[in-house]
């Protein structure tokens, strides 16, 4: 390898009426956010590009902060020297022609234009990842253009009213015209990127969503107003921001290097309820959340 590569795993137990999935990824605030979901075939932001991330074939840029985007060309470009064909990378619309730029002056650099494809989305726009797998963005609340993005299976369930039909029956009834199924919307993995608070659990696809990674990027009480500034989250806010949630996991992203995690987690176990906070893990090694488990109580409590 070129370089260590940064990877801290949490693993998920299998879910109810998904495929199994992990969270793989490493993400603290100024020096790089870069979060896989392999199995999903995606990559929320991709940081400095570890190698992991050359072979997933669609990256989510949330916005265009080096810490979260600065491996976009060497993604691209990587892939073309291992003859990876492909390769889409969705973000906020207003970066798409920055992001072109930036690509033909790696070509010149380079000497040779690497292949490359720039969705430019928007708020509530949907793509489709793969058969019944769909990106939404949903607007967030950060500096310049940026985006969220959940990931959400989509499939087709037959109304109970035609459950007696004949596989005959009911394509003649499709034939005809008449509407069969009823769509269904199971969102796997939301994912706010950098941003201050904001109503995000009145989306379904964020507050519905098997696991949410939510950035927590401040909890010292002198910082509230650095928070505010960069527009990022602060431990103060998580109680509002996470209120009505019914994610089975809540992943805090972005923490900055200079937070005492231990204080962090006993900040966090008086701030949140019981309930929301068994759900609760930071974005870190399942050895460390082992020897420091959220749910038990800090001392003197």
């Amino acid at each position: 390898m070129a370089r260590p590569v940064k990877t801290r795993p949490y693993q998920l137990s299998s879910l109810p009426g998904t495929e199994d999935f992990s969270i793989v990824g490493y993400s603290v605030a100024g020096e790089e956010s870069v979060i896989l979901v392999p199995e999903l075939d995606v990559v929320f932001d991709i940081g400095k590009c570890p190698r992991e991330a050359l072979r997933i074939n669609h990256v989510l840029l949330t916005h265009g902060h080096m810490d979260h985007a600065a491996g976009i060309a060497y993604y691209f470009s990587q892939r073309d020297f291992q003859g990876i064909s492909g390769g889409t990378a969705l973000v906020p619309k207003g970066l798409v022609a920055p992001l072109e730029t930036l690509m033909q002056a790696v070509a010149g650099v380079e000497g040779h234009p690497s292949p490359h494809k720039f969705v430019g989305m928007s708020d509530g726009q949907d793509y489709e990842v793969r058969r019944g797998l769909f990106a939404r963005a949903f607007a967030t609340r950060h500096v310049g253009s940026c985006l969220g993005f959940s990931l959400v299976d989509v499939r087709q369930k037959l109304k109970p009213e035609f459950s007696d039909k004949t596989g005959p029956e009911l394509v003649a009834l499709k034939k005809q015209g008449t509407p069969i199924t009823n769509r269904m919307e199971i969102p796997l993995v939301a994912y706010l990127g950098d941003t201050a608070k904001g109503n995000y659990m009145d989306l379904p696809c964020v507050r519905e969503a098997k696991v949410l990674l939510i950035e927590c990027t401040f909890f010292d009480p002198d910082h509230v107003k650095r928070a505010r500034a960069g527009k990022h989250i602060h431990v103060i806010d998580l109680p509002e921001v996470l209120e009505g949630t019914h994610n089975e996991k809540i992943v805090l992203t972005h923490v900055t290097r200079r937070t005492n995690m231990s204080a962090a987690k006993k900040i966090l176990k008086k701030a949140l309820s019981k309930e929301t906070l068994e759900r609760v893990t930071f974005l870190m090694s399942r050895k460390y959340i082992e020897e420091d488990d959220l749910s038990q109580p800090p001392s003197g409590q």
